[in-house]
């Protein structure tokens, strides 16, 4: 099957013109699934409700309803626009939150603030970590404690409508001109600091997580030229990319496959000179109102035929090699998914402290009040 045929049914699937048992039959996914046999999460103990708090598009609703049929609780999903964003509601005081779905990089600084429990790693049976690559198991360990398994991994670049200009913008130095050049007034950014403060910075050649004083006013700088030009600044840039309002965005890789399912003519870029690799967590909050649901839902979501149709729901990577094991080859054969391995060298993981940087919080403030 080629990648594109295999892509269609996918979307095919997710619109419902075809059911689960076709896409399952037509992919080979489906036997892959039954040979491991489904491995529902015990329903013993863990109320009628569990809550997530997550990004958006990030999962297929299939499995919510899947572990309501194996549990009896109602998965209570809300999300998210940025770490940023999942920080402040947490140091505001928002309760009732059984899962958080963090950043790699936000993990310590959630730690260090008091807004995560350790987790019992004997509570989670689905989870090996002897699957997962090592550096994707580092940051949900924090002085030798675990506090978020591995939901999957991406990276960062940017999408653009290939209609709408004759440019073929391969870095981010060029994404910034086009942004006030070819596509004025159509261009949206990341209501997210980490990444439009960072790639920024890209534009320079600096680091993706640099807190320099000389080289933040340098990003700043580029921010504010450029902000007059922009059609938006949010980290829901999908619809209005759909719609033909804008025609370019900062864009996690997951939303560029989603973009390009909808449109071929939205082509996804990895910057070639640098730019961020990240990896997301399941992680349970320190007030977490239900911790038995909590430990149910993450062991259930861990599972590795439940976390395939998550990533076909998604376009993102799994960290665990017993899902990549599940998908087709078409599937891995993704570029945006796997991309090259000299697209993926020169990226950089979010450090901690970043997020919570001062300097940096307030030349993006700055940025979004001119």
């Amino acid at each position: 099957m080629r990648p594109t045929t295999f892509l269609d049914l996918a979307w095919r699937l997710k619109r419902g013109s075809i059911t689960r048992r076709h896409f399952l039959g037509a992919t080979g996914l489906g036997l892959a699934m039954a040979q491991l046999g489904p491995r529902p999460a015990s329903a013993r103990g863990i109320g009628d409700r569990v809550s997530l708090c997550t990004w958006p598009s990030y999962h297929d609703p299939a499995n919510f309803e899947a572990f309501t049929a194996a549990t009896g609780a109602a998965v209570e999903v809300t999300v998210f626009g940025s770490n940023e964003e999942m920080l402040a509601k947490l140091q505001a005081g928002a309760a009732g939150f059984d899962v958080l779905v963090p950043s790699n990089f936000a993990i310590p600084d959630y730690v260090g603030l008091g807004l995560l429990q350790p987790l019992d790693a004997a509570l989670l049976p689905h989870h090996d970590p002897a699957q997962h690559d090592p550096r994707f198991l580092a940051p949900g360990v924090v002085e030798g404690r675990l506090y978020g398994v591995p939901k999957n991994w991406g990276h960062s670049g940017f999408v653009y409508d290939s209609r709408a200009t004759t440019a073929r913008p391969t870095t981010w130095k060029a994404f910034w001109d086009l942004a006030r050049g070819d596509l004025t007034g159509r261009v949206l950014v990341n209501d997210y600091q980490i990444t439009t403060v960072g790639f920024a910075l890209k534009y320079f050649g600096y680091s993706f997580n640099s807190v320099d004083p000389k080289e933040l006013a340098d990003a700043e700088r580029l921010l504010l030229e450029v902000k007059p030009h922009l059609f938006g600044i949010t980290s829901d840039y999908k619809p209005p990319l759909l719609t033909g309002d804008a025609a370019a965005s900062i864009c996690w890789s997951g939303d560029g496959v989603q973009l390009r399912r909808e449109n071929p003519a939205f082509t996804y870029v990895i910057g070639r000179k640098g730019g961020e690799i990240w990896a997301d967590y399941y992680a349970i909050p320190a007030d977490a109102p239900n911790p038995p649901g909590a430990y149910a839902l993450i062991d259930f979501l861990v599972t590795p035929e439940v976390s395939a149709r998550e990533v076909l729901a998604h376009g993102y990577a799994p960290t665990d090699a017993r899902v990549k094991a599940l998908l087709p080859p078409e599937l891995l054969a993704d570029p945006i998914l796997f991309p090259a391995a000299e697209l993926l060298s020169p990226l950089e993981f979010g450090v901690a402290g970043v997020l919570i940087d001062p300097v940096r919080n307030e030349i993006f403030a700055r940025f979004k009040a001119a």
